[in-house]
């Protein structure tokens, strides 16, 4: 794939050197967890079924879920504490 896109301008590669993991690790985490609990759980019949449950998903796990690595907060509570912050 590397030769196939090397030529492009337009394209740069996303991953770190060879055997480092952890510059997308919080990105497969994320889909990791979406798939799981979300995906998996539906027979999606449309394009515009799954693009409405994800979204909805997606904005549930942001604003109301809890995150005990957030000491029992949402993403969105910690990003505005952080705002507030600075």
């Amino acid at each position: 794939m590397k030769n196939l896109l090397g030529n492009n301008l337009k394209v740069t590669q996303s991953m770190g050197g060879k055997g480092n993991c952890w510059d997308n690790v919080v990105a497969e985490s994320f889909f990791k967890t979406l798939k799981y609990e979300c995906v998996y759980r539906y027979k999606f019949k449309s394009f515009f079924d799954d693009h409405y449950v994800i979204n909805h998903d997606i904005k549930w796990y942001d604003t109301k879920r809890l995150y005990s690595a957030l000491g029992y907060k949402t993403p969105l509570e910690i990003e505005q504490e952080y705002l507030n912050i600075n």
